[in-house]
């Protein structure tokens, strides 16, 4: 008896680990059905612009200083969708830690990587190298659009802008 209710929750917890089947939202503008009626992406690693990454956002005004009530907010969004697996030093935690990204990437690839990171890890040679090390993809947490530029105004805090 007690095999077999090893057997059932052991089954449970490895088929419940989510839905790993891919859904399209606004982000998702750089693929396109083709007309044999096989899925491709219109955006490949020839093409992928490294700057900007894939997504609509390709340009983001940031301004000289620091918008002190956007980071505010973005901290508040930090504390609770990502610091379960990003720490604010340059130290890896389930993913690669924040400190320096400002410096590191584009403000466009940043935005880009939030709200459509699936598409951005399939192409972006970085985002593969550091997959193989994290070894968990970073989900969609669906934030908006503003939600995604209080984040990055938060990254730039953190990275020293004032």
């Amino acid at each position: 008896m007690y095999k077999l209710t090893f057997f059932v929750v052991a089954f449970l917890m490895l088929t419940s680990c989510g839905d790993k089947t891919k859904t399209t939202d606004d982000f998702s503008k750089d693929t396109a059905a083709p007309t044999d009626g096989s899925a491709t992406s219109t955006t490949d690693a020839a093409t992928y612009d490294p700057n900007r990454g894939i997504g609509k956002h390709t340009s983001v005004d940031l301004g000289a200083k620091l918008d002190v009530a956007m980071a505010a907010e973005g901290e508040k969004i930090q504390s609770v969708k990502c610091s379960s697996c990003h720490k604010l030093t340059d130290e890896k935690l389930v993913g690669p830690g924040w400190k320096g990204v400002t410096t590191r990437q584009k403000p466009e690839w940043i935005m880009n990587f939030i709200t459509n990171p699936d598409p951005m890890i399939d192409k972006d040679p970085e985002l593969q190298a550091q997959l193989e090390l994290c070894l968990v993809r970073m989900p969609n947490q669906a934030l908006s659009d503003t939600d995604a530029r209080n984040l990055l105004e938060f990254m730039r805090k953190n990275d020293g802008v004032k």
